[in-house]
């Protein structure tokens, strides 16, 4: 039980890192271009596709880097992610998750 605390506690410590790696204020900026599917506050209009706001800064990183990579497939989200950094991809993962 001792080893399952710690393992959780070294999870969320990881999981905190990944997303203060980010500036929330530069994803604002560079999610200019997510607002036309995502909404202007994160808030789909939309039911074919997800709302951003709030969603958690590591499921972000994880989804654009494989749509950017190939490994998770939708036409419009890899030509998107294909021009996003890792640092643009951190960024849009801080702004997003930090929205309600």
């Amino acid at each position: 039980m001792k080893q399952l605390s710690a393992i959780l506690v070294a999870m969320s410590m990881v999981a905190g890192v990944a997303h203060a790696a980010g500036d929330a204020a530069a994803g604002k900026a560079k999610a200019a271009a997510c607002v036309g599917c995502h909404g202007a506050t994160g808030i789909s209009n939309n039911p074919v596709w997800p709302n951003l706001a709030g969603q958690k800064g590591p499921y972000i990183v994880k989804s654009l880097k494989a749509f950017r990579d190939g490994t998770r497939k939708d036409p419009m989200m890899t030509s998107t992610a294909k021009a996003l950094s890792d640092a643009d991809i951190d960024n849009l993962a801080a702004y997003y998750s930090s929205l309600k």
